[in-house]
């Protein structure tokens, strides 16, 4: 019975070295370093990297992306387990090649966390391929529209997960076996500061790529449901509700309007462009609120943002719009579910006429229901579950 594994995860934190993007990926890394595990970091996207100094894609080269990933790892003592690729120069770096070839050939694992892989037929050589969809009811409908691609990527995975813990009742059938599963959280990485400020906060990009239809329904971004709540400020205390907010790709956010309505806006890039500040700007917020991409809301799925469950691991509580999780965890806990304008004041008021008491709350919530042990011993138990041998924690 094997109880230690050799795993591989992928991720975008070179790709895109901002603040929120790093934990996505990191958290899966260190939880199960943590957990006792053998554990790489790689990057094989086949993407121009991203440098948000520059302002865009970096095709003069990766140096940037190269040192960030770096200075990622080297903080939490991974110096020697990561591996990035810049496709347009074919150039490895981190591991030395010799060993790379060596960990992949031998790895037990290979978590494809949101299918950062560019082509998972590559890593055959791993026992085990699994397929982390953080973007449910999108990822099933391109199968399902026929992105013939994309289907070839899922097809090379031994194991399918999915961020949409109702699969069965929402998203759109793939005749894939999708089995839920939910972002662990490094509980320790996230001790509440003991001052914070009287705003409710989040960090979003206004849109992500462009709506998908799928028998008559269209499955937008967040910039479709945030039309349903651009008063709310209106009913509350200045300076309450704060955005964090890019552009999107496909339109850019409507700052002058939504000054006009009342939202403080703050440019994510400066207040929470990197790991520590994204950390910080979590921790000093009273708590979060936010709406989901349109697509999620239609689906029901259930899916669960990484960074809500951040704000409750910081004890922070969320205001959040409902995607089908209320009978998932506990609401009017460290969590209020919302799903029209009433309900996010109710949210909103009930947390602040009781700090202690719903931080606590909060705190609670993210240990018992995101705790990166159990969320991952979850996940290697269900990739190993008709094996040969049971992985064992």
């Amino acid at each position: 019975m094997k109880t230690r594994l050799r795993i591989i995860v992928t991720g975008l934190i070179a790709q895109y070295p901002m603040g929120g993007v790093t934990w996505d990926y990191l958290q899966y890394v260190l939880g199960l370093s943590r957990m006792g595990h053998e554990v790489y970091y790689l990057e094989d996207t086949g993407l121009w990297p991203y440098n948000p100094h520059a302002g865009g894609l970096a095709k003069e080269g990766c140096e940037f992306n190269v040192n960030y990933l770096s200075s990622v790892m080297q903080q939490f003592d991974l110096s020697d387990n990561w591996m990035y690729r810049h496709d347009f120069t074919n150039q490895w770096y981190g591991v030395a090649e010799h060993k790379r070839r060596q960990i992949v050939k031998t790895a037990d694992v290979l978590i494809n966390v949101s299918g950062c892989l560019y082509d998972p037929t590559q890593y055959r050589d791993v026992n085990r391929l699994v397929y982390i969809d953080s973007d449910p009811a999108f990822t099933q409908i391109k199968l399902l529209n026929g992105y013939h691609s994309f289907r070839k990527q899922i097809d090379a995975h031994d194991v399918l997960f999915t961020f949409a813990e109702n699969p069965a009742h929402s998203i759109p059938d793939t005749g894939d076996q999708w089995h839920p599963t939910r972002q662990p959280i490094v509980i320790e990485e996230w001790e509440p500061e003991e001052t914070r400020r009287n705003a409710f906060t989040t960090v979003m990009n206004w849109t992500s790529y462009k709506s998908l239809r799928y028998r008559e329904k269209t499955y937008g971004q967040k910039d479709v449901e945030f039309e349903h709540y651009i008063n709310l400020p209106a009913s509350l205390p200045p300076n309450t509700l704060e955005l964090a907010v890019n552009d999107g790709k496909t339109a850019a956010t409507p700052r002058e309007r939504l000054h006009s309505h009342g939202w403080n806006l703050v440019s994510p890039n400066t207040t929470c462009g990197n790991l520590e500040s994204y950390r910080n700007y979590i921790r000093t917020s009273f708590g979060e609120w936010s709406v989901a991409k349109n697509g999620y809301v239609t689906a029901l799925s259930g899916w669960f943002s990484c960074r809500s469950a951040c704000y409750l691991a910081a004890a922070r509580p969320v205001v959040i719009q409902d995607t089908g999780f209320r009978h998932l965890f506990p609401v009017d806990s460290g969590i209020a579910a919302f799903s029209n304008t009433d309900e996010a004041l109710n949210g909103i008021e009930m947390f602040r006429s009781k700090p202690k008491t719903y931080s606590d709350a909060a705190s609670d919530t993210a240990r018992t229901y995101f705790n990166a042990p159990r969320v991952l011993h979850e996940l290697l138990d269900t990739t190993y579950r008709n094996n040969s041998w049971k992985y064992a924690i």
